[in-house]
């Protein structure tokens, strides 16, 4: 019997070990907590992707995020959609302040990246790696998690599981 369950461990533990990359998707960065980086599946032609991620600065100073790289893109662009009297408008930031103590989220209708022109398009369940640049704690690479077309960014408590700690 201590054969079997010892096998049964083993086993167990190897498809853990398989299992775990793939649903890693917390960062850390100083103080800086990054969750769940995504981007949003686009159409077969589609030259220009959004990306997504929440940052909880957990220290006692401010940071920003100053800029983003990716090899899936000529370039990456920190935007910010806005609703002005009923008008929707969308401009180009230079940087987002990460307040001390709070959480910051570049979700879809608010601070995201532009993704311009990908190298392919991005379809479900792809990884597209990047590194997220910040004023303070430095270079932090992640992988931006692609969900589907109608995915509308994590719910608390709904996130994918485990943690990828840097």
């Amino acid at each position: 019997m201590s054969v079997s369950l010892t096998r049964l461990g083993a086993g167990f533990a190897l498809i853990l070990a398989f299992a775990a990359p793939a649903y890693a998707h917390s960062y850390k960065a100083g103080a800086l907590e990054i969750s769940h980086p995504w981007a949003r599946e686009t159409p077969p032609a589609a030259k220009v992707g959004a990306g997504y991620l929440k940052v909880n600065n957990t220290g006692t100073e401010a940071d920003r995020l100053i800029a983003v790289e990716t090899e899936g893109a000529e370039k990456v662009e920190i935007h910010e959609s806005t609703n002005d009297n009923g008008v929707a408008k969308m401009r180009q930031v230079e940087t987002v302040e990460l307040p001390a103590g709070t959480e910051t989220a570049l979700k879809p209708g608010g601070y995201h990246l532009m993704l311009i022109n990908l190298k392919e398009p991005l379809a479900e369940g792809m990884r597209v790696p990047a590194t997220l640049v910040f004023e303070k704690a430095g270079r932090l690479d992640v992988e931006l998690a692609v969900e589907g077309m109608g995915y509308g960014g994590p719910q608390a408590g709904h996130e994918h599981g485990g943690q990828h700690k840097h």
